[in-house]
C-alpha cells in the first residue's frame, strides 16, 4: 500500500456498508417525550456512518433500535453482563430500567470504557462508563440487518434513553421485497462476530485463532504535521486488521474522521478511532477493518 492510498478524497458511504465510519453526525435533538426528569435521544443513523449521542455518567443509559432487536454490541467494553440471563436489566415503571448492582463482571477489555448489560426479552443494552475520562466512546450497535457506530459523550445528566431510527433499512426491505421474485435466498449476514474478535484482539494484543499477527513499523503519510505508523497487522482468511499508531506533530489541536482511512482499493469494514481530538505532542490509536486475507 503506497504512502499517497490515505490520503485519497473520501467517499459517501452506502447504506448497506458493514461497520465502518463516516464523520458525518446526525445528533436528533432531546425530545420531551419520556417522563420528567429523563430525556429520549432520537438519532437517525445509517448503517456505516457514525453518529453522536449523550451517555448519562451517573446512570445507566438505555440503547434500542426502532423496530428491530439489538443483536450484537462491541468496541470500547469493559466487562459485560449479558451473558447470564440473571444479570439482565428489569425495566421499571419508568419505562428506563435499572441495572443489577452486583460487582463488576470480569473485564473481556481492561481498556475498556463501558460496561454491558442486556434485556434480551426487548432487544435492548444499557451501558454505563467506567472510569474518570472524558472522552467519547466509540460502540458498534448491530441488528440483524446494519451495523451503526456511536459516539457516545458523557454527560452528567439523568438516566436516559437513546433510540436508532433507520428509515433506510425500511425503504430498501420494501424496495427488496418488489424487486425479488418469490422465496429468493437472504443475503449473506455480515461477519459482525469476526469483526468484534478481531478489534477485541487488536486492542488487547491478544492472540487470535485462524490469524497471524505480524508487527511492523510502517509510515504512513495522512496529513501535514501528523505522523501516522502502522504498528500491526492481523492477516485472517476473510478479514485483515491494522492498527496504527497516529502522533500529532504541528501546533494545534486535530480532529480525526473515520472517513480519512477508507481508501477506496481496500474495501474497508470497520474503522474505530481511540481519540478524536489530538493536542499537540499527543498520541492516539486508529484500527482499521478491511476485507480480504489469505486465500
Amino acid at each position: 500500500m503506497p504512502p499517497s492510498d490515505l490520503t485519497r478524497q473520501p467517499r459517501t458511504w452506502p447504506a448497506t456498508r458493514l461497520p465502518a465510519a463516516g464523520q458525518i453526525t446526525l445528533l436528533a435533538a432531546c425530545l420531551a417525550l419520556s417522563p420528567p426528569g429523563h430525556a429520549l435521544q432520537l438519532i437517525d443513523a445509517v448503517d456505516g456512518v457514525a453518529a453522536e449521542a449523550i451517555m448519562s455518567i451517573k446512570e445507566p443509559t438505555r440503547i434500542r433500535i426502532d423496530g428491530t432487536p439489538i443483536t450484537d454490541v462491541f468496541g470500547s467494553v469493559y466487562s459485560s453482563h449479558c451473558a447470564s440471563p440473571s444479570t439482565a436489566p428489569v425495566a421499571s415503571t419508568s419505562g428506563v430500567g435499572t441495572v443489577n448492582t452486583a460487582p463488576l463482571a470480569p473485564p473481556v477489555n481492561p481498556q475498556g470504557e463501558v460496561v454491558v448489560e442486556c434485556d434480551r426479552d426487548k432487544g435492548e443494552i444499557y451501558v454505563r462508563p467506567v472510569g474518570t475520562s472524558s472522552k467519547p466512546v466509540n460502540l458498534f450497535i448491530s441488528s440483524a440487518s446494519a451495523t451503526y457506530t456511536l459516539l457516545l459523550h458523557r454527560s452528567d445528566t439523568p438516566a436516559d434513553t437513546i433510540v436508532i431510527r433507520d428509515r433506510s433499512q425500511r425503504l430498501a426491505a420494501a424496495a427488496s421485497a418488489q424487486q425479488q421474485p418469490p422465496h429468493s435466498p437472504a443475503p449473506a449476514p455480515a461477519p459482525i462476530k469476526a469483526m468484534k474478535a478481531l478489534l477485541l484482539a487488536m486492542t488487547t494484543g491478544q492472540a487470535i485463532t485462524d490469524y497471524q499477527a505480524q508487527d511492523m513499523h510502517r509510515p504512513v503519510q495522512l496529513r501535514p504535521d501528523v505522523r501516522l505508523t502502522q504498528v500491526s497487522q492481523y492477516q485472517g482468511r476473510h478479514l485483515i486488521g491494522e492498527k496504527y499508531l497516529l502522533h500529532n506533530a504541528g501546533t494545534e489541536p486535530i480532529t480525526l474522521t473515520e472517513q480519512e482511512f477508507d481508501r477506496d482499493d481496500a474495501a474497508v469494514t470497520g474503522v474505530a478511532i481511540e481519540q478524536h481530538t489530538v493536542a499537540p505532542g499527543a498520541s492516539t490509536t486508529v484500527y482499521v477493518m478491511r476485507r480480504g486475507g489469505t486465500p
